[in-house]
């Protein structure tokens, strides 16, 4: 099972395979409303581009990008800024060839197969190198991503070497599946089904992903349901929760 592909499947894409979907479904089987979830999910990746690209920023690094779903980040910038440049990035590389492929006449965007886990080989990538300047304000996603990395993969620390690199008025994107409010029922099946994939899946307390804010002065609303990102929309609250937040470097 693929966590790309499974949440492909559940944001309504067609790229993805058996095993992903029959996953998917025994999520949705015990939290049906997981679809919207992941929707508002995708409209608060939209909103902190939108947001980040009318600021004037227009550089924007993707972590954990996923499988390709219209419209994405460089869409989105670029309807704002042409001249906006994304990089994305994923260590499974079947989102790799799809990015890839997408990108394929565009100087301006890449994509690379590269492991949040290791940092600095994910700094010292050549389209990185050519496309992001770390001396300049950029927007750093990373959404849906931590809940697949371990506590002893610890990644406040990982985020801390991130910031470290950041240039002051850059701005940060975290969104991962929080254990606050969150169905019990649902929230152990997801993780039952994730334990023999290659990253298992990990709900953290409100708490500590705004812990991961740590360095940057978080925006308003802070770190709630990823729903409430999206004022415009009056979605109702769903069984599993995720979190997500906006921070700015100091």
């Amino acid at each position: 099972m693929s966590h790309a592909r499974a949440y492909d499947y559940v944001l309504g894409g067609k790229d993805n395979f058996a095993v992903d979907r029959e996953a998917a479904r025994q999520v949705i089987a015990l939290a049906p409303d997981l679809p919207a979830l992941g929707k508002a999910q995708r409209r608060f990746l939209l909103r902190a581009t939108q947001m980040c690209a009318n600021a004037g920023i227009a550089q924007f690094l993707d972590v954990g990008a996923g499988i390709p779903t219209s419209p994405n980040v460089h869409e989105t910038a670029r309807a704002i800024n042409s001249d906006a440049r994304v990089v994305y990035v994923d260590s499974d590389p079947i989102v790799f060839v799809h990015n890839r492929a997408l990108l394929a006449t565009d100087d301006k965007m890449a994509s690379i197969q590269a492991d949040v886990r290791r940092p600095e080989q994910l700094f010292d990538d050549p389209q990185v190198q050519r496309l992001i300047n770390f001396d300049e304000p950029m927007l750093l996603l990373f959404i849906g991503l931590f809940h697949l990395v371990t506590d002893q993969e610890d990644p406040a620390a990982l985020i801390a070497r991130f910031r470290d690199r950041m240039a002051p008025g850059s701005h940060i994107c975290i969104s991962q599946f929080c254990v606050d409010g969150s169905d019990p029922a649902a929230k152990a099946k997801l993780e039952e089904i994730s334990v023999n994939s290659p990253a298992p899946m990990t709900f953290r307390p409100r708490a500590e992903i705004e812990s991961f804010f740590d360095g940057f002065e978080l925006l308003p609303p802070g770190v709630v349901d990823v729903q409430q990102w999206w004022p415009d929309e009056t979605a109702a609250p769903t069984m599993l929760k995720v979190a997500a937040g906006i921070g700015r470097k100091r």
